[in-house]
């Protein structure tokens, strides 16, 4: 089984959110880039990753989706690992305008 979060901010740009997110844990994000996703931010940990997705994300018709369409106004999304530790969601949790959206489970 598997578990995925997604917080979103509409109040923060993707930098910001680098930004934020890398003092509150302590993390090294990189940019990577991906023509199914565009540009989006990725930081690596021995037990999983998180990812910062800007909006929109290209879509298929030459015009832009969104990574979370039931959150529109979301600016960004962060995705923590799968089964976050508890000090982690209470991190990021602590991030003023970061909101949690959902959870997953598969």
């Amino acid at each position: 089984m598997t578990d995925h979060h997604t917080y979103g901010t509409s109040t923060h740009t993707a930098g910001e959110l680098v930004r934020l997110v890398s003092g509150r844990l302590g993390l090294v994000f990189t940019e990577r880039d991906s023509d199914y996703r565009g540009a989006y931010r990725l930081a690596s940990f021995p037990n999983g990753r998180i990812e910062i997705q800007p909006y929109p994300i290209p879509g298929d018709d030459d015009g832009d989706d969104l990574h979370a369409p039931e959150h529109p106004a979301a600016r960004c999304c962060c995705s923590p690992p799968h089964r976050p530790r508890t000090s982690l969601r209470t991190r990021l949790d602590s991030i003023e305008g970061l909101t949690h959206l959902n959870h997953e489970t598969a």
